[in-house]
C-alpha cells in the first residue's frame, strides 16, 4: 500500500494541518517507507515464533521478578485514625462533595 499526493493533502486537511508542497513530499515518502517497512514484516514467517514478555528474552532467559504477596507492615489501622474527625468500622467518614 502507498498513499499519493493527492491522499497527502486530504490527510494533511483532515489534521487541520498546513502543509507546503515540499513538507507534503517529505511527509509522503516517511509514510510510504513506513508501510514498505510493514511490508516486509508481513512477508515474514512467525507461524513457529514463541511471543516473548520481553525483547531480553532472546538473550537471556528471564523469570518475572514479582515480590512476595505477603504482608509486610504491621496492621495499625487504629492509631492511624485516631486522628480522623470521622470514624465507623474501621472506614474513614468524610462528608458529600457531589450531590
Amino acid at each position: 500500500m502507498s498513499l499519493t499526493l493527492s491522499d497527502m493533502e486530504r490527510i494533511a486537511n483532515l489534521a487541520r494541518l498546513e502543509l507546503l508542497p515540499d513538507e507534503a513530499a517529505q511527509a509522503l515518502d516517511k509514510i510510504n517507507g513506513f508501510f514498505n517497512l510493514v511490508e516486509a514484516m508481513r512477508q515474514v514467517d512467525t507461524t513457529d515464533v514463541v511471543p516473548l514478555a520481553h525483547p531480553i528474552e532472546v538473550v537471556q532467559p528471564m523469570a518475572l521478578r514479582l515480590r512476595t504477596d505477603a504482608a509486610s507492615e504491621p496492621n495499625a489501622r487504629e492509631s492511624n485514625q485516631q486522628s480522623a474527625p470521622a470514624v465507623e468500622r474501621g472506614l474513614f467518614l468524610v462528608p458529600k462533595v457531589i450531590e
